[in-house]
């Protein structure tokens, strides 16, 4: 009943924002995606800088049913709308660049496990309808993209996401990363960043209990004390990213491990950081299902991949290719005690070929300047 209602708001909305004059150099940005490595919020502050002539509003968080008129008015009167989740615009006028949010790794849309066909079906007349504009980033970004959501190949334009332009381009030094989160001073330092997919969704009551406690890995041998100490021992420090909808779970949350701290959103909003733009500063990933590791693969860093949910997710939810060991170009890991006899050596020459396959894969666009492609086909298509 709720879903429907929002739909039936946004539908009103949209129809009283159509009487808005819309002008030539106006952008409005739906950003759905935080400050968790988001399109649209860093094409937000790319325009900021270099198109002064144009008015760029950001609207944030998208969708929402707390807008003002005010805002309704703004996206009605905007010649192009940029999206970051489901394909967005209030007339036909307007041209809707669609960023998206990562190179699609689960199955979402009509591939998923756990989504209805109504859903899907109309997800999919999303598409036909408003996308006018799909950023891509190689033919493989398009195949797993359109196996999910039928969208038509004549909307992909291979421009590149504008994330890519901040990660390779750290907004602070990595003394100042340390000195922020950790509050420390260490030359030798190796940093480390942990990035889960969205476990709540496996709706699995004991992940979430475990969560709750602390234990942030969902590790059955889990022990922070031991893991900050091995940590420690190598100087190296690891900032834990969970999703929001975790974080607020999270009991531990003010715990005082030397080698180990938990990263919000107040941080990065805070300082009007994006995520992406302080991913430069670290040495490794860690991650699960997130699709974070195929962005991550532009930094040539070391990727550990945690595997101790990987049968449930890929029955819950599903993978789009596999096997997962073939297509996670890093070491894999089901345990603290994996974890920790890894961390000596978390690279080789063989981990390193297979990041680089894998990159090619994903990214057939290469070089920086995304930013700049994107807003150069949006406003003159080429």
């Amino acid at each position: 009943m709720k879903s429907f209602l929002f739909r039936l708001y946004l539908a009103w909305m949209s129809f009283l924002a159509k009487f808005t004059t819309m002008e030539n150099n106006n952008i409005v940005i739906l950003n759905g995606a935080g400050r968790s490595g988001s399109n649209g919020y860093l094409f937000y502050k790319y325009l900021q800088t270099n198109h002064p002539e144009y008015n760029v509003t950001l609207v944030e968080p998208w969708p929402s049913s707390h807008f003002k008129w005010e805002t309704w008015q703004k996206i009605g009167a905007a010649k192009y709308v940029i999206t970051t989740h489901q394909p967005f615009k209030v007339r036909k006028g307007q041209i809707n660049l669609q960023f998206w949010h990562g190179v699609p790794l689960k199955r979402m849309g009509i591939m998923a496990n756990n989504t209805r066909y109504k859903d899907n079906k109309r997800n999919e007349k999303l598409w036909h309808k408003n996308a006018d504009i799909v950023a891509s980033s190689s033919d493989l970004y398009e195949t797993l993209m359109s196996s999910c959501n039928a969208i038509e190949s004549k909307k992909y334009q291979k421009i590149g996401f504008p994330r890519l332009d901040y990660l390779k381009k750290p907004i602070i030094s990595r003394q100042q990363l340390l000195k922020d989160l950790f509050d420390i001073e260490d030359k030798q330092a190796q940093i480390g960043i942990y990035m889960p997919t969205f476990r709540y969704e496996l709706e699995d009551v004991s992940i979430m209990e475990k969560i709750k406690t602390g234990n942030f890995f969902a590790f059955d041998d889990f022990d922070g004390e031991e893991l900050n100490a091995a940590l420690k021992a190598r100087h190296q420090y690891l900032i834990v990213k969970l999703h929001p909808y975790e974080m607020r779970l999270f009991a531990n949350f003010d715990s005082k491990y030397s080698n180990i701290t938990f990263l919000n959103n107040d941080y990065l909003f805070d300082h009007n950081y994006d995520l992406y733009e302080l991913l430069g500063d670290t040495d490794f990933l860690m991650t699960d299902f997130s699709s974070i590791y195929f962005d991550y693969l532009e930094l040539n860093k070391p990727i550990v991949f945690v595997t101790n949910f990987l049968k449930q997710y890929e029955k819950v939810r599903g993978l789009l290719i596999g096997p997962y060991e073939e297509i996670t170009p890093g070491i894999c890991v089901n345990s603290q005690r994996e974890l920790i006899n890894n961390l000596d050596q978390l690279d080789n020459q063989q981990i390193i070929n297979r990041r680089l396959y894998w990159l090619h894969l994903t990214d057939e666009v290469n070089g920086d300047d995304y930013c700049k492609r994107s807003f150069d086909f949006m406003t003159t298509g080429k």
